[in-house]
């Protein structure tokens, strides 16, 4: 026990020891960075300010955005601090803090796409108890709870990971603290325990994605059974943004629990990590400014105001 060394720092990811490409690095990800935080901010600064826009499925995709906004957040203004000052050293508390947050973020943005589900249920399956059933009392409480959620969630995992020193390796091949890599340098006790709570939470999210499931069964069954195709196009038009975001999601969630984990740094784990750690925040803007009219519009009449309002400075 006496010969054991306790890292308390870790080493991320260099791709590459030329101090050009690492540059490079950090260039493309600031790209990526600023493009999710402005789609973001921009669709929740819309929801929050335009009226038209205060009912309950654009409260919930406001809710998106932020945790979209945090999500990227986390992991990514530390890569390019890394990436572009040649550092690649993270401490063992800020790994542990990203690890959290990381967590909390996927796993709040899971429950809240549950709840999304269920809110179109209502509106296209029992259109006439939609107000009653979606009220702001049960907004309120479904996002406190998918926020909550998130937190218990991310806290059992986070002190599961974390609650033994690591004694074997401090290399992480990735840039940011990724749950496998970490796992992959954990001990055995701390593997063990990861893998009983990853058992208890995965009943968890099987009873979400059978609410998922089954919400949409019934969305497309009710839509198919519609005898107006206008109203199939607006029932679909509102349910596509979430379909999609959906989709994305799950594509990423097994990118990153189902993919391989690496023992080397190559250029093709850093694509890994990068789509299933910024594609998500990226381009769930980019769907709902396209698949949402409502979304556009208000996009729109926001631009318009800004440009009269800065119009009329410069004039006066």
């Amino acid at each position: 026990m006496d010969n054991l060394t306790i890292f308390t720092e870790f080493l991320l990811m260099d791709v590459s020891s030329s101090r050009e490409l690492q540059i490079l690095q950090g260039l493309i990800f600031l790209v990526v960075y600023l493009g999710a935080l402005a789609g973001n901010l921009v669709t929740f600064t819309v929801i929050v300010i335009d009226p038209h826009l205060h009912f309950p499925m654009y409260f919930f995709m406001g809710n998106l955005s932020l945790i979209d906004f945090g999500y990227i957040s986390v992991t990514v203004p530390k890569s390019i601090t890394n990436s572009l000052m040649g550092h690649k050293v993270i401490s063992l508390t800020a790994c542990a803090a990203q690890t959290f947050l990381y967590i909390f973020f996927g796993s709040a943005e899971f429950f809240f796409l549950v709840v999304m589900s269920y809110d179109r249920y209502v509106a296209i399956c029992h259109p006439l108890h939609y107000a009653s059933t979606v009220s702001p009392r049960f907004c309120t409480q479904a996002s406190c709870g998918a926020w909550a959620s998130g937190l218990v969630y991310s806290a059992v995992h986070t002190g599961t990971v974390f609650r033994h020193p690591f004694t074997e390796s401090n290399v992480i091949h990735q840039f940011f603290c990724d749950i496998p890599q970490i796992m992959s340098i954990s001990s055995q006790a701390v593997q063990f325990s990861e893998f009983v709570a990853l058992a208890v939470s995965a009943c968890i999210v099987l009873l979400g994605f059978v609410i998922l499931f089954a919400s949409y069964v019934h969305i497309f069954s009710t839509v198919l059974h519609m005898h107006s195709v206008d109203a199939q196009n607006k029932a679909l038009s509102t349910c596509s943004p979430q379909i999609a975001t959906l989709t994305l999601f799950m594509i990423t969630g097994l990118f990153a629990s189902l993919g391989p984990v690496s023992n080397s740094s190559s250029i093709q784990t850093l694509l890994v990590g990068m789509f299933y750690s910024m594609v998500s925040p990226l381009v769930n803007p980019i769907i709902f400014s396209l698949r949402n009219r409502e979304i556009k519009s208000a996009v729109h009449r926001m631009l318009k105001k800004a440009f009269q309002f800065h119009r009329s400075n410069f004039i006066s």
